[in-house]
């Protein structure tokens, strides 16, 4: 296998990028991401980080100025999860929560803005990088609900959505290897472990002299490469589980077809089914389910068919 040149982003974000030494590569990565100027104040250890030690390495929160001098809390994730959507929600509630004092004035909610590097799939979509705001539309006219000029002096906020949550997906997966511009540039990092000559994004140039794998000491790069081994794992036990379940799914729907055939078939026959007849075949799988349909237009009665012993051909 190709040795990669450099360290994968997330492993980085877990043992490097924390340090301010190297706040020169997140800046870059959130700058060209948010098409802003940004200035990383400090890596914050939230109460939610410390819940859990699992989730405090796959969660970064960072508090940070934009070129406009605003404070803003960012956090970013890259967590395996086929419920991440609602972790999204919960995560940025938690945020808010807890960066707001008590006995302090709703107007000082801080902004956040999630950003999710996704390793796996979510959701179906062309595009490789989303946004997701909050706006509000009237049901009648159609119009979206602005701020008074009274509100943007005291919120600083131009537009109802910037006082909200704003969302950002970056499915690696889903690019093509073609950089076209630099944010193109960082997720091609992000996918590839590589930075081409020529790439100019801002941060990539640090990234490319701090993230090299051969500074790795003997045991960080035995630790890294079992970190992504374990991302291989973790992947494939994702699909096994999903491909397991719809093969399961599959099943289920067809035996309830089946039972739900059994059920007319021996109805018409028979009229209706007592309860003891309803709960066998409820219970049954579908070589029994096929069994007893091959004996209904033979059998005499319901006993007939339903019996162990039956042997009606």
């Amino acid at each position: 296998m190709k040795q990669r040149r450099f360290i994968s982003f997330d492993w980085a974000m877990k043992r490097l990028l924390r340090s301010k030494a190297n706040f020169e590569i997140l800046e870059g990565f959130l700058s060209e991401l948010l098409r802003d100027d940004i200035c990383i104040q400090e890596i914050l250890e939230s109460e939610s980080n410390q819940e859990n030690q699992h989730d405090k390495f796959n969660r970064v929160d960072i508090k940070v100025k934009n070129k406009n001098g605003e404070l803003i809390l960012i956090e970013v994730q890259f967590q395996r999860q086929l419920d991440y959507l609602q972790r999204l929600l919960y995560g940025t509630a938690k945020t808010i929560t807890e960066h707001v004092h008590e006995g302090e004035p709703y107007a000082g909610v801080p902004k956040v803005i999630s950003v999710s590097i996704m390793y796996f799939d979510l959701g179906q979509g062309e595009d490789y990088v989303y946004k997701g705001t909050t706006s509000f539309r009237g049901l009648h006219t159609n119009d979206e609900l602005s701020l008074s000029e009274g509100q943007k002096s005291l919120f600083r906020r131009n537009a109802v959505s910037e006082i909200y949550p704003e969302y950002y997906i970056i499915k690696i997966n889903r690019f093509n290897d073609i950089a076209r511009d630099p944010l193109d540039e960082w997720v091609y990092f992000l996918k590839n472990e590589d930075i081409r000559e020529g790439f100019t994004a801002r941060g990539l140039s640090k990234a490319k002299e701090q993230l090299d794998i051969l500074k790795l000491s003997g045991p960080e790069r035995a630790a890294y490469e079992w970190y992504k081994e374990d991302l291989h794992d973790q992947a494939s036990m994702v699909l096994s589980t999903y491909d397991i379940g719809k093969w399961e799914g599959e099943q289920r729907g067809e035996q309830r077809g089946e039972a739900k055939i059994l059920t007319r078939l021996l109805c018409r026959r028979f009229g209706n089914l007592p309860s003891w007849a309803s709960e066998k075949i409820a219970a049954a799988e579908r070589p029994a389910l096929e069994d007893w349909s091959l004996r209904i237009f033979d059998a005499q009665s319901l006993d007939d068919v339903f019996s162990d012993g039956a042997d009606l051909t």
